[in-house]
């Protein structure tokens, strides 16, 4: 009997891809792009195709704790409740607060917001959300008068110009760079970045524009006078819908000429006066921006610049022209819409009195917040400081991913009161927890989601609920009935849920709010479950009218900064980001064996010449210093890093490694109308750490201990790569590294080598090779052994390498289709491939999300000049 798809929606990105899961047997699933999802229209990146390689149950919390022991839900649920009115009695609201994440269905912040907001009486409820998209939402209600994301994917089809702002979308948002390669295939639309590192999206673009750090505002101040001066402004839509304030074209005027602006932003006339012309050339313009303009000390200053810009040249709420904040989480906006942010009430509602007597009618709530509570940074602060004495976290590993990440955790370990939420038994935070309750993972919830341009979709279950994992809603509605208010939290099902949200966004609602779920707020329950994709609010001001009391947007004066000095003691400026193939902490995509080979290790990309000045050679350990903390990782020297300036991951935790720690390095220091900290201009120094010996294990299982100073794991097939690197004498790492078996080894003093291997039942069971001398073979043919039909030799197991040089792929190129650097090169060169598109043909790398593409491209460069050098050696040098 054939089982049907289950239609649902990615786990990752706040594109919001719709998947066909087909559930197989022993928790399997088939993953697949919904060709119906009008987000990704079948197409889906790497992470998404593997989601199936990462909903078994390794790892899993699926039973309730209370320290260390099992405990019913009776039990965890009713101390959980009872030590949070305690501290609610004894210390006031504001004594406890939530923390919560953008992995979370809408129904599940709704019930979080209202117990919090409504019920405990204190708006101490944050998202980690605040760290990725805050400065957004704060500059879209500065702009607006309502947090609007004015536009959608097809804005991207129709655009002539698209303008990608601190976004390496082909790695993190893969499926919107999909549709801008069509688009720019199709009605060559012109392409700009604008990054300070030369990432892979820059590789299709017209123009790469590496700015100074922190000068974007110099940037488009600079393009909008500009305007001004040439008469590209739209002088009908500024006076008809749109505000200026006194002085304003005044006092954009100072500093922004093309030549103060190219020194400002340390770029070349020329091409500052090139993104100019496009700029007035193609008034479909889209500005698609991310993390790079929201995760800064003046991230809300650098979203109201881009929506000045569009604002006054009327390139908003019309095809193809509008400003789009793409979200790095798969509901973060789900999070917005019912107010699960400190700065927000419930339903894009603020706290003036007039919302918040409305909301507390709505929800009859005995004790509702009046005043917004603290943000992200300030909340954990006050968890230090004693402020805060009773904290619960859900599906969010802080300890690992909030600034000066090692103040969180001290902060957590003097905390009276530390609840945890999650689907993983193990992570940095769940250690510091008191009490851990095990919920529903992304194949077990029921509920919605809400994406990057409004569109809301439909999550399902693929599987029945294992152990005793219940959904958040659940525990949370569950609490708050044990607190006193039965009524209140009397939900049965999700649907429930989502109709007294729908409910809530038209209550009173008299166009006040753009966001108004009115036409669902009586959905049946067979209708919701049902559902298909929909979404609210239209064009978003496509009629020129925003959500303000005379309903004109607002042009936001924002003056430029000074550029930043270099410290003495700091001379670098630390970037942060994520790599292609992996989300978050690694929780979920650290399972997938073909994600994990992309970046095996967490890197510090650093530009040559100040690798040079460091004495720092490619594949050395470096350790970068802040004044918060340090963590080593491994150099990767690389000339699309701006000199005086580094680039480490968010990935790596204490979990998965001892060095990579980037969390530990970024300052708890925020912009002050969003409170979202600045990932992005840590001040820093980075050193070489020498080390004796290098090396690496691949086992079935993981040694209980390591002692090393550097070492990092990733998941494998049927098994686990471990490097490592040390001081002293590396002979006693096959005693405390190995497993027990058949143990073959070749010891060389001469050449500084050691290799080990241990066989059970004739199958390779571990192998251990060491260097003091820092060469190592390639992991990639001998990570496959684990699972190999046959056996390799003694011989070339010790080596670390097959007898026939084609058996090994090399380093991962394409994570969707497998195929490594080796396996393209040979195909490139015996098959004579020349584009792309051929190479997707020969080996269909680069066919599904195409974020290898940029890769791929630079392969078959590199291949063109060898062939090329080739031609032109003499006889003599071809002899």
């Amino acid at each position: 009997m054939s089982v049907l798809p289950i239609r649902t929606t990615c786990a990752y990105c706040g594109v919001g891809c719709g998947i066909l899961a087909t559930p197989g047997p022993e928790r399997e699933v088939a993953i697949a792009g919904d060709p119906d999802h009008p987000a990704n229209a079948g197409r889906l990146c790497s992470k998404g195709t593997h989601l199936g390689e990462t909903v078994g149950l390794e790892g899993r919390l699926l039973h309730p704790m209370i320290g260390s022991r099992r405990a019913s839900w009776d039990r965890a649920l009713g101390l959980v409740a009872s030590r949070l009115s305690r501290t609610i009695a004894d210390y006031g609201p504001d004594s406890v607060a939530f923390y919560v994440s953008g992995q979370l269905l809408t129904e599940d912040y709704y019930v979080a917001n209202k117990l919090m907001k409504g019920f405990i009486g204190s708006a101490n409820i944050d998202t980690n959300s605040r760290l990725c998209m805050a400065s957004a939402v704060a500059g879209q209600v500065r702009a607006f008068g309502e947090d609007i994301v004015p536009a959608s994917y097809t804005d991207v089809d129709e655009a002539d110009l698209v303008l990608l702002v601190g976004s390496n979308t082909a790695w993190c948002h893969p499926i919107v760079h999909q549709r801008l390669m069509a688009a720019r295939a199709a009605r060559g639309t012109k392409i700009v970045v604008i990054d300070p590192r030369r990432t892979e999206t820059c590789e299709e673009a017209d123009l790469h524009l590496a700015l100074r750090p922190g000068s974007d505002i110099a940037l488009f101040n600079g393009l909008l006078a500009h305007c001004r001066d040439h008469g590209l402004l739209d002088p009908d839509f500024l006076k008809q819908s749109v505000a200026e304030p006194d002085g304003f074209w005044e006092a954009l005027a100072a500093g922004s000429d093309l030549w103060s602006v190219a020194r400002d932003c340390d770029l070349a006339v020329a091409d500052v006066r090139r993104f100019f012309q496009l700029f007035a050339e193609n008034k479909r313009t889209v500005t698609l921006f991310s993390q790079g303009i929201n995760q800064s000390l003046r991230g809300t200053d650098q979203v109201n610049a881009i929506l000045n810009l569009h604002l006054a040249t009327g390139r908003i709420g019309k095809p193809g022209a509008a400003p789009f904040s793409i979200t790095g989480q798969p509901n973060a906006m789900g999070g917005r819409e019912v107010g699960a942010l400190a700065s927000t009430l419930a339903a894009h509602m603020d706290f003036a009195p007039d919302n918040v007597e409305r909301v507390r009618r709505f929800w009859a709530a005995p004790t509702i917040a009046t005043r917004p509570g603290a943000k992200a940074v300030d909340l954990f602060r006050g968890i230090k400081e004693g402020r805060i004495r009773a904290v619960w976290i859900m599906a969010t590993n802080p300890a690992a991913s909030m600034p000066d990440a090692g103040a969180v955790r001290e902060a957590l370990a003097g905390c009276p009161l530390v609840i945890v939420s999650d689907v993983v038994a193990d992570t940095d935070t769940a250690r510091l927890a008191h009490i851990r309750l095990p919920a529903a993972a992304w194949g077990e919830k029921d509920g919605t989601v809400t994406n990057s341009e409004r569109m809301i979709s439909r999550q399902r279950a693929l599987f029945p609920l294992p152990g005793e994992a219940q959904p958040d809603w659940w525990i949370v509605s569950e609490v708050g009935r044990r607190m006193g208010w039965r009524t209140a939290f009397a939900y049965d099902r999700a649907a429930d849920i989502f109709r007294e949200h729908a409910r809530l966004s038209a209550y009173e609602n008299r166009g006040a709010r753009l966001f108004n779920l009115r036409s669902h707020a009586a959905i049946g329950n067979e209708a919701y479950d049902q559902l298909a994709p929909f979404r609210w609010g239209g064009a978003g001001f496509g009629d020129g009218v925003f959500s303000t009391a005379d309903g004109k947007a607002r042009l936001v004066a924002i003056r430029n900064p000074k550029p930043a000095t270099p410290l003495a003691a700091w001379p670098m400026t630390l970037n942060t980001g994520r790599y292609r193939d992996q989300w978050h902490t690694m929780t979920r995509t650290g399972l997938s064996p073909r994600l994990a080979r992309h970046r095996g290790e967490p890197q510090i990309e650093i530009h040559p010449a100040d690798a040079g000045a460091l004495a720092v050679a490619d594949g050395d350990l470096v350790r970068v210093s802040t004044p918060q903390g340090d963590s080593l990782f491994r150099a990767a020297l690389t000339d699309r890093q701006r000199r005086g300036e580094i680039f480490t991951p968010i990935h790596w935790t204490d979990c998965q490694s001892s060095a990579g720690r980037t969390a530990l390095l970024t300052a708890p220091l925020t912009d002050p109308h969003s409170g979202q900290p600045g990932f992005k201009s840590t001040p820093a120094r980075a050193e070489k750490v020498a080390v004796d010996w290098q090396a690496f294990l691949i086992a079935r299982a993981m040694p209980r201990r390591i002692d090393a100073l550097y070492h990092t794991r990733i998941r494998i097939a049927d098994g686990w790569l471990v490097e490592l690197a040390g001081i002293g004498d590396p002979a006693p790492l096959a005693e405390g590294l190995l497993p027990r078996g058949e143990r073959l080894d070749v010891l060389d003093p001469t050449r500084g080598g050691a290799r080990y291997a241990v066989l059970v039942d004739g199958r390779l069971e571990a192998a251990l090779l060491v260097s003091t001398r820092g060469k190592l073979p390639s992991r990639d043919w001998l990570v496959t052994q684990l699972v190999a039909s046959g056996a390799a030799s003694p011989t070339e197991l010790l080596a670390g390498r097959p007898a026939k040089s084609d058996g090994d792929p090399g380093e991962l190129v394409c994570a969707c289709f497998d195929v490594g650097a080796r396996t393209l090169l040979r195909a490139i060169a015996e098959q004579q491939l020349v584009s792309v598109e051929q190479v997707g043909q020969a080996l269909h790398a680069g066919t599904n999300c195409g974020s290898c593409r940029p890769a791929i491209r630079s392969f078959l460069a590199a291949e063109k000049a060898d062939a090329g050098q080739r031609s032109q050696a003499s006889p003599g040098d071809r002899l």
